[in-house]
C-alpha cells in the first residue's frame, strides 16, 4: 500500500458520506445539488500490474507529469478496474492519455482494450460482452449535436449486465443550461446523470477525486484556458503574463468522476 495515497483517500472519505443505494432510481427522479449527492472513495487494493502500467516510462513524460492532477490509480480503482476486463474507451483521441495506461494494462492481465471513435457505427465488441466503457471529457461535445442519447444507448447495449460506465467530465455549476455552457467545455453533473439514467444505467457512486475548488470556470477561452491545452490567444484576445500565471495556478479543471452500472437484470 502506498502510504501517501492511503492517507489522502482516508482523509477524503472522512470528509464525505459513504454511498448507499437501496434500489434502482425511478426514470426521472429529482436530483439533489451535487454536495447532497452521496460519494464513495475507492477501496484501494494493491494491483501491481496497474501500478506498473501507470509508472511505465513507455508512457509519454507529459502524460506522467499530469498524474498528480488526474489521479489515474485512484480513479481507475474507483471505477472498479481489475485484471482481465474487456475495456472499451470512447474517443481516446490522438493523445490517448487513458489509452496509454489501459492498453498495456489489459494486455498484461489477460484482458482486452478496444478504442471506439464512432459508437453508433460499432462498439468493437459483441453485444453484452464489455466489462467497462470509459468516457473521459466528451459529454460537452455530444450535448451540442445530439450524440449523447444514441451513444449512451450503444454503451448500454455493449456492456454485460453488471458492467460499468465510467465517466470523467469537466463540471459546471448546477442550474445552467447545458446548451449554453457546453461550448465552454463544462456541463452540469445532473445533465450527465439524467442522460445515463434515461439510457437505463444506475448511478452507483460518485467521487470528488478529481474535484478542483480553485476552478471557478470563469475563463476567457473556456476549459481550454487551463492546462493542459493552455490557450492564451484567440479572436483578438491575448492573455497577459499575469493572467496566464493565474490560470496556470488553477491547475486542471474541476471534474465529476462517476460510476454507473448496467443493471444485472438488463437484457
Amino acid at each position: 500500500m502506498r502510504p501517501l495515497v492511503l492517507a489522502a483517500l482516508l482523509a477524503s472519505a472522512l470528509a464525505a458520506p459513504a454511498f448507499a443505494q437501496t434500489s434502482a432510481p425511478p426514470a426521472s427522479p429529482p436530483l439533489p445539488h451535487r454536495q447532497g449527492l452521496s460519494m464513495e472513495m475507492p477501496q484501494v487494493q494493491e494491483d501491481a500490474a496497474l501500478q506498473a502500467a501507470i509508472a511505465s516510462t513507455t508512457r509519454p513524460e507529459a502524460d506522467r507529469a499530469r498524474d498528480s492532477q488526474r489521479h489515474p490509480f485512484e480513479t481507475l480503482t474507483f471505477w472498479g478496474m481489475q485484471p482481465g476486463l474487456t475495456v472499451v474507451e470512447i474517443e481516446p483521441g490522438r493523445a490517448g492519455w487513458w489509452r496509454n495506461i489501459l492498453e498495456p494494462y489489459t494486455a498484461a492481465t489477460g484482458g482486452r482494450y478496444v478504442a471506439v471513435s464512432k459508437p453508433t457505427e460499432g462498439m468493437g465488441v459483441e453485444d453484452g460482452t464489455a466489462d467497462m466503457v470509459v468516457v473521459a471529457r466528451a459529454f460537452h461535445n455530444w450535448s451540442r449535436d445530439g450524440r449523447a442519447d444514441p451513444y449512451l444507448a450503444a454503451f448500454f447495449k455493449a456492456l454485460k449486465p453488471g458492467g460499468v460506465l465510467a465517466v470523467e467530465q469537466h463540471r459546471s455549476v448546477e442550474g445552467l443550461n447545458v446548451t449554453e455552457v457546453a461550448p465552454t467545455g463544462y456541463v452540469p453533473e445532473s445533465y450527465v446523470i439524467h442522460a445515463a439514467r434515461r439510457a437505463g444505467f444506475e448511478l452507483e457512486a460518485r467521487s470528488e477525486l478529481n474535484a478542483n475548488a480553485k476552478d471557478d470556470r470563469d475563463h476567457p477561452f473556456g476549459v481550454w484556458t487551463l492546462a493542459p491545452v493552455r490557450t492564451s490567444e484567440r479572436a483578438g484576445r491575448t492573455l497577459t503574463a499575469e493572467e496566464r500565471a493565474a490560470f496556470d495556478a488553477i491547475g486542471e479543471s474541476d471534474r465529476m468522476t462517476l460510476r454507473f452500472r448496467k443493471p444485472e437484470t438488463a437484457n
